[in-house]
């Protein structure tokens, strides 16, 4: 899962990123408007943490920038303001969510992790699927009462793969949001990790769950 942070306070801004990289998550940070909404205009997100005062371009403007361009990445504002008015300005721009400065990193990281459960319709922590479940709160993968255990990289191919389930998903599109670099996916790397994934869970007697679809990427069918 990527997150995107535009913000432009360097200790918050490094230990929000610091914080959702232990968590899992790939990152992409900017200190000012200008660079933010490029960012945000130019790459897929699952999660948006915005600012609302940034240099050269402020968080209302970037949020309905890219709400009039249809971009729906959720959106969790994070301000100092913390007037009703405020809040409301930022929920009527077309933010999901809106957490007053100073705030718990862990709490953040709750929100972050509802906004992608909620971008993926997913309702419960707990998700089954071909007799594997995902703890998307623990981030563990489980075959009945076992464990597979998993690298970072693995887990977060595996939960996007299950965020998407019934979708073919490109390989493009797995580089993106499970890899800190935007460079293009050009090595055999998805394979490769894809091919760990399959191993670690067979070696459980878990489901021949990953479908490779030839030409277009994988799959894992509802």
């Amino acid at each position: 899962m990527r997150v995107l942070i535009i913000e432009d306070c360097t200790s918050i801004r490094q230990n929000v990123a610091s914080n959702l990289i232990e968590e899992g998550y790939v990152v992409d940070s900017s200190a000012t408007g200008d660079e933010g909404l490029w960012y945000a205009e130019n790459y897929d997100y699952d999660v948006i943490i915005l600012d609302l005062m940034l240099p050269n371009i402020n968080g209302i403007t970037i949020l309905t920038t890219i709400r009039g361009k249809d971009i729906n990445t959720p959106v969790i504002i994070i301000s100092a303001r913390d007037t009703v008015d405020a809040r409301i300005d930022g929920l009527n721009a077309g933010a999901d969510d809106y957490l007053i400065k100073p705030f718990s990193l862990r709490e953040l990281a709750a929100r972050v992790n509802a906004q992608v459960r909620k971008k993926y319709d997913r309702k419960l922590q707990l998700h089954e699927t071909n007799g594997l479940t995902i703890d998307f709160a623990a981030k563990k993968i489980f075959v009945g009462s076992l464990e597979v255990v998993l690298t970072v990289r693995e887990y977060g191919i595996l939960e996007y793969l299950i965020q998407r389930e019934g979708e073919v998903v490109s390989r493009r599109d797995i580089w993106t949001h499970v890899y800190q670099e935007h460079k293009e996916c050009t090595s055999n790397a998805i394979d490769v990790y894809i091919g760990y994934l399959r191993k670690k869970i067979k070696a459980v007697k878990g489901p021949d769950l990953i479908e490779t679809r030839r030409g277009l990427g994988y799959s894992i069918e509802k």
